[in-house]
C-alpha cells in the first residue's frame, strides 16, 4: 500500500540563495534576510497545496546546500571566514547537508565550476534511493533543465522557487536576477517568490512574515568597547581607534569621513548594531585595519553619539575631501 506522506527533497544552488537573501537584506523594503528554517516551512505549505494533501503529511526528508567556496585562508583574507562559518551553524542546525567545491581563479576573477553538475548528479541519485514524490529546487540556471527533464521522467515532481528582480550596484551598474524560462517551462511547480514575498508582506501573511529574519545579524568583531576620542582622526596604524561621520552608504558599503581618504567599510565590518539601521552623516567609531589590498579601512565599526560642539578635537565636516580611499568597491 502506498504511504500518504509526501516525501520532500530539497536542493539549493547556494550562490543563488545567497545573492536573493542578500537582494532581500540590502535592496528590498524588507530589509532582512531569508529564514532558512522559515523557507523550509513554506515548502511544506506549499506542496501541501499543490499535492491536495494534509500539510502534516507534507514533509522535508532531506536537504542539501551545494555552493563554491574560498579556502580558508582566503576567506579571512577576504575578511568572509566569519559569515562562511555562521552560515555552517545554521546550515548544520537545520541538518542540511553541505556540498562545497573550491572556487577557481580565471582571468583574474574568482569563479565556480562544477556545483551545478554536482547538484543535478546528487539529485536524481537521492530522488530513486530515497524515492522523492517531490524535489524542491532552489536555483534559476537553465543548467539545471536536464536534472528537471530526468526527475520528470522517473515520475519525480518539480518544485522550482524561482526570483525575478532588478536593482542597480554600488557601482551604478544594473543587476538582474531571472530564472530560464526553460526551466519554469519544465516545472512541474514553478513559484514566482518574489511576487508570493511582495503579496503576502501587503496582506500581512504570517506564513510569508516567518520568510525572514528578524533577529540581528551577529558581529564579526566582539562588542569591546574602544576607548572614544572627542572628534574626527586621522587614520593611524591598525588598531587605531577612530571616530567620525558615515560620508556615504550603498547595498551594503560605506566610506567613513577621514581625510586624506575616506575609509572604505562593509556590513561584515560592523561590531555592534545593524548596517541597515545606518544613515549618512550619523557618526560612528571604528578602528583602522587593513583590507585584503593592504589599504586602510574601517573595521570593527559602531554608532557612536556625536561629540559636543566645542570640546576639543570637534571638527565641521569638510566638503574639500571628496575622494573616496582605495578600498572602495569600484576596487574590491
Amino acid at each position: 500500500m502506498n504511504s500518504p506522506l509526501i516525501r520532500i527533497g530539497v536542493f539549493y544552488d547556494g550562490n543563488y540563495f545567497l545573492k536573493i537573501s542578500d537582494y532581500y537584506y540590502f535592496q528590498h523594503e524588507r530589509k532582512a534576510r531569508i529564514s532558512m528554517e522559515g523557507l523550509h516551512e513554506y515548502i511544506r505549505h506549499q506542496v501541501a497545496e499543490e499535492e491536495d494533501v494534509d500539510v502534516r503529511l507534507s514533509q522535508i526528508i532531506d536537504a542539501h546546500f551545494f555552493r563554491g567556496r574560498l579556502s580558508a585562508t582566503e576567506a579571512r583574507d577576504k575578511d568572509r571566514l566569519f559569515h562562511d562559518r555562521l552560515l555552517d551553524d545554521i546550515l548544520m542546525n537545520m541538518s542540511i547537508t553541505t556540498h562545497y567545491m573550491p572556487l577557481k581563479t580565471r582571468d583574474g576573477r574568482l569563479q565556480e565550476k562544477g556545483v551545478d553538475v554536482w547538484l543535478a548528479l546528487e539529485a536524481l541519485e537521492l530522488a530513486l534511493h530515497k524515492s522523492f514524490d517531490v524535489i524542491v529546487l532552489i536555483a534559476g540556471d537553465s543548467d539545471y533543465v536536464p536534472l528537471i527533464k530526468k526527475l520528470n521522467t522517473i515520475g519525480t515532481r518539480v518544485m522550482l522557487l524561482n526570483w525575478d528582480f532588478k536593482y542597480v550596484d554600488f557601482k551604478g551598474e544594473n543587476r538582474v536576477t531571472r530564472a530560464s524560462q526553460q526551466l519554469l517551462e519544465h516545472s512541474t511547480y514553478p513559484v514566482a517568490m518574489h511576487d508570493v514575498i511582495d503579496n503576502g508582506l501587503a496582506s500581512g501573511d504570517e506564513l510569508i512574515e516567518t520568510l525572514f529574519v528578524n533577529t540581528p545579524e551577529p558581529a564579526s568583531y566582539p562588542s569591546v568597547k574602544p576607548v572614544r576620542p572627542t572628534g574626527p582622526t586621522a587614520a593611524g596604524p591598525v588598531g587605531t581607534v577612530g571616530i567620525s561621520t558615515i560620508k556615504n552608504l550603498k547595498n551594503g558599503f560605506g566610506f567613513v569621513v577621514m581625510p586624506p581618504n575616506n575609509l572604505f567599510f562593509s556590513y561584515a565590518d560592523m561590531a555592534e548594531g545593524d548596517f541597515n539601521d545606518l544613515r549618512e552623516g550619523d557618526w560612528v567609531e571604528f578602528t583602522v585595519g587593513r583590507n585584503h589590498r593592504d589599504e586602510d579601512c574601517a573595521r570593527n565599526v559602531r554608532k557612536a553619539q556625536a561629540p559636543a560642539e566645542g570640546e576639543e578635537g570637534y571638527e565641521e565636516e569638510s566638503e574639500e575631501h571628496e575622494h573616496e580611499s582605495a578600498g572602495s568597491p569600484e576596487r574590491l
